[in-house]
């Protein structure tokens, strides 16, 4: 039951922060700038089409970051977060070194870590794919 409890506590807490980035990128809630304003931005790193890439960012965020706080599709959510956090490497923080202190990859590397263990160990007995399995 412990497991599972602790599974339960990070998917809805890596998960829903997800979702509320890409709803940041797609409806401008929660302080993000909506498709236009990410999509300058993404412009601005060299990412075009910005307002559309912003568009499949926000989506991939929301997307995999509800099925994964769901424990539904847990692979295919794990798979979204670890694609969002590879491209957020690669086009920004990658060039900054590891640390996040100086804007490096540290945090979107543990991301990385968590969608993928979670991925390999299961969503845990409070999920959906356990409902379903």
């Amino acid at each position: 039951m412990s497991i599972a409890l602790g599974l339960l506590i990070v998917r809805l807490v890596v998960g829903l922060l997800f979702a509320g980035h890409g709803a940041q990128k797609l409806f401008g809630w929660f302080g993000g700038y909506g498709p236009k304003g990410t999509g300058g931005w993404l412009e601005s790193i060299g990412v075009k089409p910005g307002v559309a890439m912003a568009v499949v960012a926000g989506l991939m965020e929301l997307i995999g970051g509800l099925l994964f706080a769901a424990g539904l599709l847990t692979p295919i959510a794990a798979g979204l977060i670890v694609m969002t956090m590879l491209v957020a490497i690669v086009k920004v923080h990658g060039q900054n070194g590891l640390w996040s202190t100086a804007n490096g990859y540290e945090y979107n590397l543990v991301l990385t870590a968590i969608a993928i263990g979670v991925a390999l160990t299961g969503a845990g007995a409070y999920s959906i794919d356990a409902l379903l399995g």
